[in-house]
């Protein structure tokens, strides 16, 4: 399955039509165009995929923004990541191992690495399942196999 694919799949709830990915960041982020030629940004870390740019010109508007780019390059996360879990190997990304959404710490034991397809995937099942709580609710994380 192709990661196109994937993000339908793990994201369409949220009502994106995938159709290309036209960026990625160390940390998973990945900006995809839609079938109307909308721009989403899907961050893992934080599980939400919103839309971004409603087309190319204003993409193209949001790469000169100064803070959008300090966010998307997550420099200094990256630094941190790359001291704790090494280079990164091919189709992995780092992570955070509890995600931000639920609490999860940016820096410390909480980083780690996974491939992206599987952050593309957790991440969307998380947020489709806490979508509708309201800030602050309490989640209980249940691990199953």
């Amino acid at each position: 399955m192709s990661l196109v694919d994937e993000i339908s799949q793990s994201w369409g709830w949220a009502g994106i039509e995938p159709v290309e990915v036209v960026g990625e960041n160390d940390f998973g982020n990945l900006i995809i165009k839609d079938e109307e030629g909308k721009y989403w940004r899907l961050c893992p870390e934080d599980c939400y995929c919103g839309v971004i740019a409603a087309n190319r010109a204003a993409l193209d508007q949001l790469s000169t923004d100064q803070e959008f780019l300090h966010d998307w390059y997550m420099t200094a996360l990256v630094s941190l990541a790359n001291d704790k879990c090494g280079p990164l190997a091919e189709g992995r990304k780092y992570c955070l191992k509890i995600p931000g959404a639920l609490g999860g710490e940016y820096g410390g034991d909480n980083l780690a690495t996974a491939p992206l397809v599987e952050l593309v995937r957790m991440s969307g099942d998380i947020a489709r399942q806490i979508n509708e709580l309201p800030d602050g609710a309490h989640v209980k994380l249940r691990v199953v196999d």
